[in-house]
């Protein structure tokens, strides 16, 4: 699944932050990480801990200090946690709580478990995606290639 994560995690970025600044790039890597990660098994191991990525946004926070490359840095662990959250892996307590559950297991992805519901997902995430290309104003070719090389996002005029 790619369209749902990616969807949702700009959506509830812009809905909560409604910052211009933002970089959407690395949120949008973080969303479809833990996915990505541990379908190389079919398996849901370490990147569907809490743990890894609160680790790493921790690791953000420490190492970036005030600077602008925080702004960023936090796309990628804030993409992972809502990935969690919009995969539903908190169900899986002995993955979601890592390492201090004892181990993880050995049950598949969410992904995987939910079969053709992702169908369904990536249905909505598309939809999710048409609606921001007409917020953000994406068909005009100057949008686009804000959001390419500085991952920002503004609203059209008419979205203000």
């Amino acid at each position: 699944m790619f369209l749902w994560f990616v969807a949702t995690a700009v959506a509830a970025v812009w809905f909560v932050f409604r910052d211009e600044r933002f970089d959407y790039r690395l949120l949008a890597v973080g969303a479809v990480l833990p996915g990505s990660i541990d379908m190389i098994g079919g398996v849901a191991r370490w990147a569907h801990s809490l743990t890894v990525a609160v680790m790493l946004l921790a690791i953000v926070m420490v190492s970036t200090g005030r600077r602008p490359v925080r702004r960023l840095a936090l796309g990628l662990p804030i993409g992972m946690l809502l990935h969690l959250v919009f995969d539903g892996a908190f169900a899986n307590t002995r993955v979601f709580w890592w390492p201090f559950s004892g181990g993880w297991g050995h049950s598949r992805t969410p992904e995987l478990a939910r079969g053709w519901w992702n169908l369904v997902l990536e249905a909505a995430g598309a939809l999710l995606i048409w609606r921001g290309i007409r917020w953000f104003g994406l068909a005009d070719p100057q949008r686009r290639a804000a959001l390419v090389r500085h991952g920002r996002l503004t609203p059209s005029g008419a979205h203000r």
